[in-house]
């Protein structure tokens, strides 16, 4: 077989194993393992290179980062941060029209600054937002699509555990894919805004709602309250990293312990919830330790396969141009997004595809904000859009359906799309921070 059909053949034999209810690291790893022991004839070979992979992801000192920001999100969540800002940004946009899904959309992006989890966000909004909304007579559809829509911010907005995964599978760094992530954040929480706008103009059966009746502004000692806790949090975080006072580890660590010392102050942390989120950071962290490590073994074989060298001599031979490459990109990152989570999408995906972004000359800072932005919409499109799932259950509402998720967030996931291109079309607006 050529690398070109190993390669291939590698994606087709992980999708299927996935479908069959493999877990994902282990149809990574078990893929990549059998391939190189096949192609080598040597057993031996496979166990190394194995060993090699673990050692390498166990080792990273930058890894620190994902359980450090992890905890400092799940406290924060606990802490009740989430509604307090969705509270102060509902009071703001309650008179207009389609206000409370902009207000939701503002206190996501926030929340996003703060805990990095879209799955975090949805679960959230679900229980704070959507109720609020169906009491002022908006469309269910779209109640939930926005919910839906801004979660999505979660995983883009910094710090974001996929743009974690990104920089560990191409060696980039963290902090650098941080500050990159901010303006595309911000910019696909205001193209959101816009939306909501544009559809309560045009299309306001589909939003629906009511104005609020008796409503009295928010006293300005209590936005303080609510607010100045998660605004200090994010100063802490990302100002340090941007300064360059903190590394992005001693960031998370920085990080965690104010968000800890602000949920002790509000009376929020329990010594059971303190375990809790313990227990729940060592899990998530070990899924994706267990994620880079599958990554790792897998890269290497595509490496052992002679796949970068076969990819770089197709472009060279067929001049294939940057936008030949980005739509074919994007298009596979979306077709492997009604299957696959996000995270699954970037360690299939990126290795594949940065021998040739690198060739080009192009950023691979750029190219990660490409691919979390692109892979991020796989979560609002069926069969296995996960921030869709997440908030049906959590929800746990008769009267609104999983398909009634899926419509209310295809709008959204329109809106990510015209991002994208915006993104891929001008680079500098994911690396305007950094130069």
């Amino acid at each position: 077989m050529s690398p070109l059909e190993i390669g291939m053949a590698s994606v087709v034999a992980i999708v299927v194993l996935i479908y069959l209810g493999m877990y994902i690291p282990i149809a990574l790893g078990v893929v990549s393992f059998v391939s190189i022991w096949l192609m080598r004839d040597n057993f031996d070979l496979a166990m190394n290179l194995l060993k090699i992979a673990v050692g390498d992801s166990v080792m990273e000192y930058t890894f620190a980062t994902v359980p450090l920001f992890t905890f400092m999100g799940l406290v924060v969540s606990k802490a009740g941060l989430g509604a307090d800002v969705y509270d102060v940004m509902s009071t703001g946009f309650r008179r207009v029209k389609g206000g409370i899904g902009m207000a939701t959309v503002g206190a996501n992006a926030v929340f996003a600054a703060v805990t990095g989890s879209s799955i975090a966000s949805a679960s959230v909004f679900s229980k704070v937002s959507v109720p609020q909304m169906l009491k002022y007579d908006y469309n269910p559809r779209f109640a939930v699509g926005v919910v839906a829509g801004s979660s999505v911010l979660g995983m883009i907005i910094p710090p974001s555990a996929m743009l974690i995964i990104y920089s560990f599978v191409a060696e980039q760094s963290v902090g650098e894919m941080f500050l990159a992530g901010i303006v595309p954040g911000l910019m696909l929480a205001v193209a959101y805004v816009g939306a909501i706008f544009i559809m309560g103009r045009f299309f306001p059966k589909f939003v629906g709602g009511r104005p609020a009746e008796g409503f009295e502004p928010m006293p300005w000692g209590e936005i303080a309250s609510k607010t100045l806790p998660t605004v200090g949090l994010i100063v802490v975080v990302l100002g340090g990293i941007y300064t360059g006072w903190l590394t992005p580890v001693e960031a998370g660590a920085t990080g965690s312990l104010v968000a800890l010392v602000i949920a002790l102050v509000r009376r929020r942390m329990t010594a059971k919830a303190f375990w809790e989120a313990l227990l729940e950071t060592g899990h998530i962290t070990a899924s994706i330790l267990f994620l880079i490590t599958a990554a790792s073994i897998y890269s290497r074989m595509l490496g052992l396969a002679g796949l970068p060298n076969e990819l770089g001599d197709m472009l060279s031979s067929s001049q294939a141009s940057f936008f030949t490459i980005m739509v074919l990109y994007v298009l596979l990152m979306l077709f492997l997004g009604t299957l696959l989570d996000t995270a699954s999408i970037i360690l299939i995906v990126v290795p594949l595809f940065l021998p040739l972004v690198e060739p080009m000359g192009l950023s691979l800072v750029w190219f990660g904000i490409i691919t979390v932005v692109g892979a991020e919409i796989g979560l609002l499109t069926p069969p296995l859009g996960i921030s869709c799932f997440v908030i049906k259950a959590t929800l746990n509402d008769d009267r609104i359906s999983l398909k009634d998720v899926f419509l209310g967030a295809l709008p959204f996931a329109g809106v990510m799309l015209i991002v994208l291109i915006l993104l891929i079309r001008y680079p500098a607006l994911s690396l305007a921070i950094l130069n």
